[in-house]
Formats: structure tokens, sequence, C-alpha cells
């Protein structure tokens, strides 16, 4: 069966914590995670649309986006589901809500995730830096 990305439903809450935990403690090996929770995911999505990756009813990955700013805020996919096309099936629907050029920060140690938006014609646009750490800001021109 396909990838199916669908809207957030409350009822997937649970499972998006723990994806959501899961997959940053993998994604941002070299920092301190102890004292990162499941409750995490809750406020990093707050006013964002959330839209869910699932395959014959498996979640296998979420985004959020700030649709006001054109700005993908969260794209995790599940450890185990990493490299069949979870991540670029979301991201394709995220740059179909942006009215105008998407953003995104993505740390710079976060190699696997740079090369990534790379290889989908995102651009680094600038650095900056956050208290996890250096980010690049990318942008996506939409192509109209």
């Amino acid at each position: 069966m396909p990838i199916q990305i669908r809207p957030y439903q409350e009822a997937d809450r649970p499972f998006l914590r723990t994806l959501y935990l899961a997959s940053r403690k993998e994604a941002f090996f070299w920092l301190d995670s102890s004292d990162w929770k499941l409750e995490d995911f809750d406020r990093k999505v707050i006013g964002e649309k959330v839209i869910v990756a699932e395959q014959d009813g498996k979640i296998l990955g979420f985004a959020s986006i700030h649709l006001h700013e054109n700005f993908l805020h969260n794209l995790f996919i599940s450890p185990d589901a990493q490299g069949q096309g979870v991540g670029s099936h979301l991201l394709g629907i995220v740059e179909q809500n942006f009215t105008r050029t998407g953003s995104l920060k993505c740390l710079v140690k976060n190699e696997k995730a740079v090369t990534f938006y790379l290889s989908r014609g995102w651009e680094i646009i600038s650095t900056g830096d956050s208290e996890t750490g250096e980010y690049y800001l990318f942008h996506f021109r939409i192509k109209r």
C-alpha cells in the first residue's frame, strides 16, 4: 500500500509524541537529550498545521507548518522508516501549502537532513546560532 498523507487527528498524539522523541534522539545524537520529554511534541506544534504520513495504518512521520509564515517547523520520520520516501512525500505536501517562498531552519550538524533538503531543491540562504547550535536557514522558491 502507498504512503498516505493526511491531516493530524487528536488520536495521533500519543504515537507522535513517542515518534518525535525517538527521532530527535537519533537525529540530534550529539545533544544532551536527558531533559527531553514526550510532552515536548505538544509545545512544538501549537498553532501549526500538522500532517501525518502513514502506511497500512502505521504512522511513519509528520510535519508541522506555520502556515502564515510559510515556515516548516518540524519534519520527523520514524527511525525505522527513514530512507523509504516518507520525508519526500511529506515535504511535497508541505511545499504545496506554501503561498510564497517557504523557509526552514536545520542544524548544521544534522548532515543527513541538510543533504535531504538540498537534494529536494531547497537553498541555504544564511546561517545563524541557536541554543542547540549553528543552523542553516533554507528557502524554497515556489515554481508556478
